[in-house]
């Protein structure tokens, strides 16, 4: 089978042979028919000091399973997050992490959807929304942010406001139910909203916290790091609260699973529609990933095998 990889940190890219791996006990082995690409690996690429297998989001159809698997068998349709090599031909998927797909999604939809989808929408459950509220989506152009900006509104935002890199992308978030869209360095972000969903880090943290209105509340869910000072959430009575979606799976499968069930709804319902924006050939990994490191992608950004 092919797999893509590299041997030295930051690259290059390149597909090798190798064998169809083996599940082992709670695996499954998928053929992978879509594999979303992420920024976080796309990071570990360039920052990591030895090379790491390159993981995400797959889809595909179970081809074997391991001992002890339960839920699922040969021939079904599953997406999950891979945490080994999932930019190949096969991939090996905890049954913990798969994720039925409906037969009228594509496995591009799944990909598109579920991962993403679940960052989003826990990010959005920790803002804890009200009625009537505001919202605004950094990132909002991106993979998780065009389908957070899509949830804040399903879930009751009168107005949303999409913060993106560069204003060519607002007809794009606009088109996803924005009200407004801001670009990061426009001196002002509009009219202070209740909640922020970050997705973004680094010292674009400062002009996030800054967007909130008195009591708001600030949910970073990005690898990017950065500083928040104390002061400017003091003097607004303001709170950041971090989240990460693989502590929810680890810790809290019923949520999880609760929340997957809800984002395939909002598919099947047409309120949630997730958007690609490019599908890469296997042997295009490399393009895909200056795609994700440039910020040109409105919405995700899939490998197609």
């Amino acid at each position: 089978m092919r797999r893509v990889r590299y041997d030295t940190a930051g690259g290059p890219l390149f597909l090798e042979e190798c064998l169809v791996p083996t599940p082992g006990p709670g695996e499954l082995l998928v053929r992978c028919e879509a594999v979303g690409v992420t920024l976080p690996v796309v990071r570990k690429v360039t920052e990591s000091a030895e090379p790491i297998p390159l993981g995400g989001e797959i889809a595909g159809e179970i081809v074997s399973v391991g001992a002890a698997v339960t839920r699922f068998r040969a021939g079904e349709r599953v997406t999950g997050l891979c945490f080994g090599h999932g930019y190949a031909d096969f991939a090996l998927l905890g049954e913990a992490m798969a994720s039925p797909v409906p037969d009228d999604a594509s496995a591009v939809d799944a990909v598109a959807l579920v991962r993403s989808g679940l960052v989003a929408m826990g990010a959005l459950e920790a803002a804890r929304p009200g009625p009537g509220e505001s919202a605004l989506v950094t990132a909002a152009a991106s993979g998780v942010g065009h389908l957070a900006v899509q949830l804040a509104r399903a879930r009751g935002a009168a107005r949303v406001t999409g913060a993106v890199s560069d204003p060519a992308k607002a007809p794009f978030v606009r088109s996803l139910g924005a009200d407004e869209v801001v670009a990061y360095d426009d001196p002002s972000w509009g009219a202070p909203v209740d909640y922020v969903l970050e997705a973004v880090g680094g010292e674009l943290l400062t002009s996030a916290v800054a967007a909130l209105a008195a009591g708001g509340r600030l949910v970073a869910c990005s690898s990017g790091g950065g500083t928040v000072q104390a002061y400017d959430l003091l003097v607004g009575a303001k709170s950041v609260t971090g989240f990460q979606i693989a502590r929810i799976a680890r810790e809290q499968p019923e949520k999880y699973e609760r929340w997957r069930q809800e984002l395939w709804r909002l598919f099947t319902e047409g309120v949630l529609r997730p958007a690609v924006h490019a599908g890469f050939a296997l042997e295009e990994a490399a393009e895909a990933h200056r795609e994700i490191e440039s910020r040109s992608n409105l919405g995700k950004v899939v490998l197609v095998t």
